[in-house]
Parts: structure tokens; sequence; C-alpha cells
């Protein structure tokens, strides 16, 4: 029977390292930005709950269907983003513009908001415009990496 314990040595004198480094890296698929799925699902989550949070259902009807539609497209894309992320970080400059929308949809959506709904909708957006730059950097670093 062959011995094929490594005990003592370095890895690197393995005779599959670089099969094995290769593989690792296609296990991993890309997935540089797998830590900014969540916060990108959890940020789109809490847009599409914040006017049952904050109360603003009843004044800013609009701008609570609003915070609906544009939280159930973050969190979807949040999924997408672990569900097949090769596919769906070229997207990732779409929830910039969804961040910079949501900031701006607070005065064109809305009549005459309060400061709570202004800085809500400010944050939600800030948050999503910051999420969406860190996706798209990485992706972007990722298909330099690739060509």
């Amino acid at each position: 029977m062959s011995n094929l314990s490594h005990t003592g040595r370095d890895m690197a004198s393995h005779p599959d390292v670089s099969e094995m480094r290769d593989r690792y890296a296609r296990m991993l698929g890309g997935r540089d930005v797998a830590l900014v799925d969540a916060p990108v699902f959890l940020v789109g989550l809490y847009c599409a709950i914040s006017p049952w949070v904050l109360h603003f259902t009843a004044t800013q009807p609009t701008l609570a269907t609003h915070n609906l539609i544009m939280g159930i497209a973050i969190a979807a894309l949040g999924l997408g983003f672990t569900v097949m992320p090769e596919r769906m970080y070229g997207l990732s400059w779409a929830i910039c513009a969804m961040g910079i929308w949501t900031i701006l949809s607070t005065w064109i959506v809305g009549s005459s908001p309060d400061l709570g709904i202004v800085l809500n909708n400010v944050i939600i957006g800030g948050l999503t415009l910051l999420l969406g730059l860190a996706c798209a950097a990485v992706s972007m670093k990722s298909g330099k990496r690739t060509v």
C-alpha cells in the first residue's frame, strides 16, 4: 500500500497543486462580492417594508407604492447575485441607478414629504448606491482578470 500522507511537506510541493488551485478558482466562480449579496437583499427588503415601518402609507400612498416596488426589485437583484453571480454582476450599475433614483424619487414621486421620509429614502438610496458601486468595482476587476 502506498503512503498518501504528506506529513512534514509543504503543500507547494504537492504534485497536483496547480490543478487544485484551478479547481478552487472554478468553484468560487468569481464570487469576490459574496459578502455584498446579503446586504443588497436586506436593503431591498427594508425599502419594501419602510412605508409600514415609518407609517407613511396614508400620507404618501404613491411613495409607499414606489418604495414597495423598488424594494422588491432591489431584493430580487440581491437574490439574483446569490443564485447566478456570473450573469447578474453586469447589473451592478442598475443597482447604482436604482439607488440614485430612490434618493431623487422622494421629491419627484412624493408630495411634500416630511424629514423622516426624506432621511429614510436618502439613506436607503445611499446604501443601495454604495453596494452597487462595490459590486460594479469587483465585477470590473474580475472581468479584467479573466480577459
